[in-house]
């Protein structure tokens, strides 16, 4: 805990006694090359892109049968909580919310389809969250981060960058799901013939102007550009609603883009939810299966968001390592302990931390402006719900095109390199899962380089084959 809290409270010769204003001194601020403006940008810009978050995390758990209401609030205070300690023990522009996958799993597999109540998989979560906190603490997940080379690490930051378009073009209506061919894009034309273009035909028609005017914001260098096309396409969905061209149709899906405050500002009482933790079932088969199906995906997502997170923003070292990796992987083991006993899944650094990562966040500062404003939606809860998935869509899509440029430092020559590389990119969109393009990546890594010669066979690390163990092991038994 000393050294994880070492890179926030530790002021350098630099940072005391010439001037600076303590938010400087204590997030190190100039030597990032960032200050107080730009942080509190990046954190605003990353939290009305997370919000949707704080939507869709209860509106997925619910169907277990969990209230609601008590959902959203764990929702928030989890988020706050663990984004806090993100700031706090690494002094990094990261932010720890539900994860939007692992979520998933925990209602229609664990519950809906194993059987299990939603108090057995807090259970799960929360034991998870232990052996998360151990791992962190033995170094282990450290050394995971570590071992991964340094291609593949590029090959993440890209892959990650394809699987936030992916959800960017999913949210905004323009990518829709296809027998045929999986997906296709939206028909305007056939919307407009079956009469639902003022509802999804608009909401993708906005999406993707505010696509293009984010893009013509971020090639003209305007200071908050991100922010300001979340905003800009929300205001002109605001202008179609009034004008009568967006109709909102709650059954659809399609909800009014105004703020509703006709509950008041009352905060939901976390009580039906919280510390209802089921142990019963904890020696059984069925459970601790659960339990690493859990730390499998949530180990790799995180790592892979811190991968091309910290890409992102240049807080990698020359041999790829992030400084101060353990405090990142002990907040998020912590965080997600913390979410077993207030109600909801576990915890995974969000991939929408690089919007404000993209806005120039480089420290702690934003991930505590975030935080500030997490804990601020629970009395305001009707303004940042309003905010819809099309506004913040484009945002997203083009976070993703800024972290795909690291695809142009993968050594394409070598091809040892290039293909295990190729594996992770294309599997993270494709089987929209950031963890399965990572297991697919060391497995493909080690088996290719461990057949093609001696030099190759070399380049594979201890901590490289116990995975491709594992992660071969996972596709068989878990």
């Amino acid at each position: 805990m000393e050294n994880a809290l070492h890179g926030v409270f530790h002021h350098s010769e630099r940072g005391t006694g010439d001037g600076k204003g303590a938010l400087d001194r204590i997030f190190h601020l100039s030597e990032r090359g960032t200050n107080v403006k730009t942080e509190i940008l990046a954190g605003v810009t990353t939290f009305v892109t997370a919000a949707y978050i704080l939507a869709v995390n209860p509106s997925v758990l619910a169907a277990t049968g969990m209230p609601q209401d008590a959902l959203f609030t764990a929702t928030v205070l989890i988020s706050t909580i663990g984004t806090l300690m993100m700031a706090l023990l690494t002094n990094y522009p990261f932010i720890l919310c539900p994860g939007m996958g692992i979520n998933a799993y925990f209602a229609y597999t664990v519950c809906l389809g194993m059987g299990y109540s939603w108090q057995t998989a807090l259970g799960a979560i929360f034991v998870e969250g232990i052996i998360f906190v151990i791992l962190s603490l033995t170094n282990v997940r450290e050394a995971i981060f570590n071992a991964i080379p340094m291609n593949l690490k590029f090959a993440i930051t890209s892959g990650v960058g394809l699987f936030i378009t992916i959800i960017g073009l999913k949210g905004s209506g323009l990518v829709i799901p296809s027998e045929s061919t999986l997906v296709t894009m939206f028909s305007f034309h056939s919307s407009l013939a079956e009469g639902t273009f003022s509802t999804a035909g608009i909401c993708a028609l906005l999406s993707l102007i505010g696509i293009i005017v984010t893009a013509i914001l971020v090639c003209k260098n305007v200071r908050g550009n991100i922010l300001l096309g979340i905003l800009i396409t929300w205001g002109l969905g605001i202008v179609c609603q009034f004008t009568g061209l967006y109709v909102p149709n709650a059954e659809a899906g399609f909800y009014s883009l105004l703020p509703d405050f006709s509950q008041g500002l009352t905060v939901p009482s976390i009580a039906p939810i919280a510390f209802q933790i089921d142990f019963s079932n904890i020696l059984s088969v069925g459970f601790m299966s659960v339990v690493f199906a859990f730390l499998f995906t949530n180990l790799f997502d995180t790592i892979g968001t811190l991968i091309g997170s910290a890409a992102k923003a240049d807080l990698l070292d020359e041999e790829g390592k992030l400084p101060n990796v353990k405090g990142a992987l002990l907040a998020e083991s912590l965080a997600t302990t913390f979410a077993g006993m207030l109600g909801t899944s576990s915890t995974a650094t969000a991939v929408e931390c690089t919007a404000g990562i993209s806005q120039g966040g480089r420290t702690g500062l934003t991930g505590l402006t975030c935080a500030v404003l997490f804990l601020l939606s629970l009395f305001l809860s009707p303004i940042f719900l309003a905010i819809p998935s099309f506004a913040t869509s484009p945002a997203l899509v083009i976070v993703g095109f800024m972290m795909f440029g690291a695809v142009t430092q993968i050594e394409w020559g070598s091809v040892a390199e290039a293909i295990p590389a190729f594996v992770a990119i294309i599997a993270m969109p494709f089987m929209y899962s950031i963890a399965e393009g990572i297991s697919l990546g060391i497995i493909s890594y080690v088996a290719v380089n461990a057949v093609t010669g001696a030099e190759n066979r070399k380049k594979i690390s201890g901590v490289m084959w116990v995975l491709f163990v594992l992660f071969c092991c996972k596709y068989f038994f878990i």
